[in-house]
């Protein structure tokens, strides 16, 4: 599933391609994507507004329109958008299309079914379910290393589970949770309440490094002609994590074995000795 980084490029992407277009139609092909309205409805709340600016909110992404509505997207495992022409067939599955008036259009293609679409008024945009109970940004004031602290040492829950909890630490997913642990040499299985102010500060320090590091490859992606973000987990990525699906690979620390485990059906990486 797409993270924080991966938003964020995909983000950026839209808002040079599209912002500024305006929508003939909007078809809604697969109705579970916006299980709130139908295609009718769907359609009638977007047609003939113009894209005014697409920015983030955690792993959702929000175009915002100029009659006062936003549309949200969460791209979830396999979702991901295409700025087709004319001659371009429609890929296989195709779940949702915004048409433009110059003859393009933008798809959002799904093979796993799992993405979602939902249309709100852009002044309650924030009173969103999908929206209200997200911890704070990352990169923003309010999320702090006493921010961390605080959330981290208050829970028994282990700190990958933490990281993951969306109303806690926000757009971090499985990838830079087991890279952030690594930098901070904090065991993945440790429970919050057992860590240290310490190692927390460490440890909000590497998230931002980590979500960082990743944003800044993302900009060094040549952009696809057709596919919004293609290549993001590319370019090198698998040669720039240092545990992350590295399992029995060495150490880059200590040269041990990188062990997995399986946490809350997801795998987690680390090093045994450098994350005791």
């Amino acid at each position: 599933m797409p993270e924080l980084p991966e938003v964020e490029h995909v983000k950026r992407a839209l808002q040079q391609r599209i912002a500024g277009r305006s929508i003939v139609n909007a078809e809604l092909r697969r109705r579970r994507l916006a299980p709130d309205t139908s295609p009718r409805i769907f359609d009638k709340k977007i047609a003939g507004a113009k894209i005014a600016f697409v920015h983030r909110r955690g792993k959702h992404i929000l175009i915002d329109l100029d009659n006062k509505r936003t549309l949200i997207v969460h791209l979830r495992m396999s979702g991901r958008f295409m700025h087709l022409t004319a001659d371009d067939l429609d890929p296989k599955f195709t779940h949702a299309v915004l048409h433009f008036d110059d003859e393009s259009r933008l798809v959002f293609e799904d093979q796993r079914h799992f993405g979602l679409m939902k249309v709100v008024d852009t002044p309650k945009l924030y009173e969103a379910k999908e929206l209200s109970k997200l911890a704070p940004e990352p990169f923003s004031d309010e999320f702090s290393a006493e921010y961390l602290a605080g959330v981290i040492r208050s829970s028994s829950r282990v700190i990958k589970d933490i990281l993951l909890d969306q109303t806690k630490v926000c757009g971090v997913g499985n990838i830079y949770a087991s890279e952030a642990l690594f930098l901070s040499g904090i065991n993945p299985k440790k429970r919050g309440k057992s860590i240290g102010r310490e190692r927390c500060g460490h440890l909000f320090q590497n998230i931002r490094r980590v979500l960082n590091e990743a944003i800044e490859t993302g900009k060094s992606i040549d952009p696809h002609p057709t596919v919004i973000g293609e290549g993001i987990y590319g370019n090198g990525s698998e040669t720039r994590w240092r545990v992350y699906d590295r399992e029995g690979d060495e150490c880059i620390s200590c040269s041990s074995p990188i062990k997995r485990v399986v946490q809350g059906s997801r795998s987690t990486y680390y090093c045994p000795k450098c994350q005791r």
